[in-house]
């Protein structure tokens, strides 16, 4: 079993391109990532086309040291995603069109990339989001002069 051996188990993919037969635009950039509810086109129920979600998570990597990119494969509630994580455990998650646009995504960009599934989630991801709470209840308590 490979990185992305969950791949090739949906039966949905239909084009070569690898995404579904609504994915009408993965003709585009290398990069091509697609909001939630797109449905290929610029007019997506997100308002936001693919290459604006490739270019917002190639902003975000460009900003930070040490991003990795983990693939989250598609569930009964949610589409494809992808989650970026940064050296201090900061991250951010988009839907994507498919792992195939995750890889052209990783490899356009120079980033490592791991399947969530097989490999989980990096430990300093999970502190991040400790440490954020850990402030913000911080800030809540002196604010009410605790």
């Amino acid at each position: 079993m490979g990185m992305f051996s969950w791949l090739g188990r949906s039966g949905r993919r239909t084009g070569s391109d690898g995404g579904s037969a609504g994915s009408a635009g993965s003709a585009g950039s290398a990069g091509s990532a697609e909001p939630a509810g797109s449905t290929g086109s610029a007019r997506s129920t997100g308002g936001r086309s693919r290459g604006r979600v490739a270019d917002d998570l190639t902003e975000w990597a460009s900003r930070r040291r040490g991003v990795e990119v983990y693939v989250e494969p598609k569930t009964a509630v949610t589409g494809t995603s992808v989650l970026l994580v940064a050296h201090d455990g900061e991250f951010t998650r988009r839907r994507i069109s498919s792992p195939k646009a995750a890889q052209k995504f990783a490899h356009a960009n120079q980033l490592p990339i791991y399947d969530a599934m097989i490999v989980g989630y990096p430990l300093r991801r999970r502190d991040y989001s400790r440490r954020q709470n850990i402030l913000r209840e911080r800030a809540e308590r002196e604010a009410l002069g605790d």
